[in-house]
């Protein structure tokens, strides 16, 4: 039996109705560690992503997240415990203090300063400009402002995609510290290195369809080629 915090999707079709993306699946998606979504692009990892906190509704079937669909929770309360960052993470004009209010209007200093300092950014960061961040540091912010809400779950679609790879480790290592935490994390990766450095759980999608769902080792061992070549196995 699957824990009542994981995500379930039940015979969901997602995309434009004259062509879905997703297509009959059904999966159970785990609610601890880091679950890794693979497969080549276009497989509707990024769809699947999107469907988990309601920037997407499917066109058929159900996503269910603590025993009730989607469709029972408002989008503002469910984006509050499931949290998404993004490729490109937004940055809105002002100050890094000021961005992160967007997500807690009445956010005082000193939790700003720890909220910094739990991502890995300095406090002295809070009256820069957050257009004048690296790209890494935007991507931190990004995810603090996301952990103002106290998410359960952390959505995040190719977070590392544009960064280098000083920028690229960070992330990754605020990924597993997240996940360690208690912070469910779902991450859509490409990058089978980075993969194979956080995935607890894989899941493999190809043409719409989930192909395998397992470990690493399991997965390893496929004798499935594409399963096999999504998640870089030796």
């Amino acid at each position: 039996m699957s824990s009542p915090d994981a995500f379930e999707l039940v015979g969901v079709d997602a995309g434009p109705a004259d062509g879905p993306i997703l297509r009959s699946i059904d999966l159970v998606i785990p609610a601890n560690g880091v679950t890794v979504l693979a497969g080549p692009s276009g497989a509707g990892k990024s769809t699947l992503l999107r469907l988990l906190n309601r920037l997407d509704d499917p066109i058929a079937g159900e996503v269910r997240w603590r025993d009730r669909p989607l469709t029972e929770w408002s989008p503002t309360e469910l984006r509050r415990q499931v949290a998404m960052v993004f490729q490109r993470p937004p940055i809105f004009p002002g100050s890094v203090v000021e961005n992160l209010r967007v997500a807690s209007p009445d956010l005082d200093r000193d939790r700003a300063e720890h909220v910094l300092e739990h991502v890995g950014l300095d406090a002295s960061l809070l009256d820069q400009e957050a257009e004048t961040l690296s790209g890494g540091e935007g991507q931190r912010m990004c995810v603090a402002r996301a952990l103002l809400t106290d998410p359960a779950v952390l959505l995040a679609d190719e977070p590392t995609a544009a960064l280098d790879r000083s920028a690229r480790a960070r992330v990754e290592d605020l990924g597993r510290v997240l996940a360690d935490s208690g912070v469910a994390v779902i991450w859509v990766s490409h990058d089978t290195d980075q993969l194979r450095r956080m995935a607890d759980h894989v899941i493999v999608l190809a043409g719409g369809t989930v192909r395998a769902v397992g470990h690493l080792d399991e997965l390893d061992a496929s004798d499935d080629p594409l399963v096999r070549q999504s998640v870089g196995a030796p």
